[in-house]
């Protein structure tokens, strides 16, 4: 049914869900396309035109095929034994920034419980991940990665964890400075008010990949540790 899966942190049912799905114009929960909210002089479509095939979410583990002689049913049991194995993590807030780039909301204070829970996601459930191919090593080597990237990308398919993971819910494609600014300014009165603080990540998602590149939900689980 989808040719890839992915772990997120998605957000409960609530306005902050929903005005963040209709800003990136998809509910992964519901599965459907939403109308972009309206701000004058800017084209909220092609803003996020990028990461909306995403849905709203925080990566915990990057999207990836399934392995060889794994299936997705054994991926939702072994996550449903892992989340009751591991607890809820709390950061004290999040913040709109214009960072690498691209709009994210990004912790801030301590987030070393958040980032030791997503290193176990990546690392305990890594036996599900098929091997990247050669055009995935080579697309994500264009980024111009460093040794510990590399060997990350190596190790567990993917360039941005352990020691070079930032956890962000990004919402945005990429701006130059100017333009970050400017949208940021519109945004953040809008979004702050909706954002949870102090903010806590006590589920986790399993999303699949659809042949039309869109992420859907499949199951969400509660961290009960």
């Amino acid at each position: 049914m989808f040719k890839r899966y992915a772990i997120f942190y998605t957000p409960p049912v609530g306005p902050f869900a929903d005005f963040c799905a209709s800003w990136l114009g998809w509910d992964s929960r519901a599965g459907k396309s939403l109308e972009h909210p309206t701000i004058s002089g800017f084209d909220v479509a092609a803003l996020t035109d990028v990461p909306r095939k995403y849905g709203f979410h925080g990566t915990l583990k990057a999207p990836f095929r399934l392995a060889s002689g794994q299936s997705v049913e054994d991926l939702q049991a072994t996550l449903a034994v892992f989340a009751d194995a591991n607890a809820p993590v709390t950061v004290p807030g999040m913040t709109l920034q214009h960072h690498h780039g691209f709009l994210a909301l990004r912790p801030t204070g301590e987030a070393t419980a958040l980032n030791a829970l997503v290193a176990r996601i990546v690392s305990d459930l890594d036996h599900f991940r098929a091997p990247a191919g050669a055009d995935e090593l080579a697309r994500r080597r264009k980024a111009g990665l460093t040794e510990r990237q590399e060997h990350n990308l190596m190790t567990w398919g993917y360039p941005y964890v352990m020691a070079d993971f930032h956890f962000h819910l990004t919402l945005s494609g990429r701006l130059d400075d100017s333009a970050g600014a400017a949208v940021l300014a519109q945004l953040e009165p809008m979004l702050s008010p909706l954002v949870p603080s102090p903010f806590v990540v006590d589920h986790i998602t399993l999303l699949g990949q659809a042949e039309d590149d869109m992420f859907h939900e499949i199951q969400r689980y509660a961290l009960a540790g």
